[in-house]
């Protein structure tokens, strides 16, 4: 019983990460900042216990150019005299995803023993499962609803307007990015892992989990068909499927998804046909796919909007090459990545930051050489996303980040494995 409330409590804390909230009696506080503050004070602890600070080097790397881009974007609200600061803070911004990630890794840890990405990839999958359901239950149960919009602030009154549904701090495009991210997650899982190949059950539960958040998650935000797309060629090309050389966790892999992939379009037909709700739900989430299949043509209302209005690109020269200062109140009417970044802190500016996730991505690409595919695509996504929404993807590499960090301190033997070359102690700096 206590092991399950201690499951339960982390998988509070990866929803309180990845999902952040408000609540309505303490409106000024997200749940991001206290798992920042609470990482602050495990770092704290540890570096008591071991009297040694190790930063990789890829870290380092990443926290300069997470400094260079502030300041970049400071630099632009100073010249073009704005205060809009939304991302000349954004050291401030990586700085607590990072502490975030370090408390609820440093929880997993206390409580497993270890921390890795298959246990990450449990209990995220586990969160974005009971975040759909949580969707499914405010839309259909008012009691529900009422209990959720009484204690938590998420700006529900935009949801309810728009008619979109949300979960616990899970709505639109933000979650729509988590959701793609932990489908790409589960199929590196079931790519990878050996023990998680080789047991059937957990190979059952992590495919009904995925198509769940698939199909859910897709009508709270259809930004999730992008990590569905991914995640299925993912699945193609990383499971050994079309090898001639078939090994037979691949088999019971490939007919396990198979068959669920059945049950899940089966049950969707089914309920599309007889349940009016799930049936404007369907429409909405696969708009494109109806469309292509009904009128020939593969589009959607929101991808119509952003190539009829949304193409946005600064006047002048200045403004390309530094920017204007001004990201904030939906300024320039666009949500295009490309578009907003570029507007507020110029090519200059916007080449940093994605060079800060080229950074991350190749970082444990190379620390990670068996997820070498996951990483890859994970930052064909970030370049992905950006023609959708301006969004920052940083949470998940910090999550990495720290799972290193104390999987280091586990044994020397792991410390030469995890950090070969990229550790650099106190003497060294």
């Amino acid at each position: 019983m206590i092991r399950l409330i201690l499951y339960i409590s982390i998988g509070i804390a990866v929803s309180f990460y990845l999902f952040p909230i408000s609540f309505t009696f303490l409106p000024s506080l997200n749940t991001k900042m206290v798992l920042a503050v609470l990482g602050g004070m495990f770092a704290g602890m540890n570096w008591l216990m071991n009297r040694e600070i190790k930063i990789s080097k890829g870290f380092l790397v990443s926290v300069v150019l997470a400094l260079l881009f502030s300041f970049i974007c400071f630099y632009s609200t100073d010249i073009n005299k704005t205060t809009d600061y939304a991302y000349a803070s954004y050291i401030t911004s990586f700085a607590v995803w990072y502490f975030g990630a370090y408390a609820v890794c440093s929880m997993i840890k206390i409580v497993h023993g270890k921390v890795d990405f298959r246990i990450f990839t449990f209990y995220a999958t586990a969160i974005c499962v009971f975040q759909c359901t949580a969707a499914l239950l405010i839309d259909n149960v008012p009691s529900f609803k009422l209990l959720v919009d009484s204690y938590v602030s998420q700006g529900q009154e935009f949801f309810e307007e728009v008619d979109r549904l949300y979960g616990i701090g899970a709505a639109l495009d933000p979650a729509g990015v988590r959701f793609s991210i932990v489908l790409l997650m589960i199929t590196a899982t079931l790519n990878n892992d050996e023990s998680v190949r080789n047991n059937s059950w957990t190979i059952s539960l992590l495919l009904i989990s995925f198509f769940f958040i698939a199909i859910i998650g897709n009508a709270i935000s259809r930004t999730t068909v992008i990590g569905l797309g991914a995640s299925l060629a993912y699945f193609i090309i990383g499971s050994s499927v079309f090898k001639r050389a078939i090994q037979n966790h691949s088999t019971k892999l490939s007919v396990l998804f198979g068959v669920f992939l059945v049950v899940a379009i089966g049950i969707s037909i089914y309920l599309y046909q007889t349940n009016a709700e799930f049936y404007d739900q369907m429409r909405f989430a696969f708009e494109g796919f109806f469309n292509y299949v009904e009128k020939g043509e593969w589009r959607t209302d929101s991808t119509d909007k952003l190539n009829r209005e949304m193409w946005v690109w600064p006047q002048d020269q200045q403004t390309w090459i530094i920017g204007s200062g001004l990201f904030d109140n939906y300024v320039y009417s666009t949500d295009i990545g490309y578009c907003r970044f570029i507007l507020y802190c110029g090519i200059l500016g916007f080449s940093v930051f994605a060079l800060l996730f080229v950074v991350n991505a190749l970082v444990f690409m190379r620390r990670h050489p068996q997820y070498w595919m996951f990483f890859l695509i994970l930052m064909a996504f970030t370049f992905v996303i950006w023609f959708k929404v301006a969004t920052d993807i940083f949470f998940i590499y910090a999550v990495f980040y720290c799972i290193d960090s104390l999987r280091v301190t586990e044994s020397s033997e792991e410390k030469e494995e995890v950090y070969e070359d990229s550790v650099l102690h106190p003497r060294y700096i």
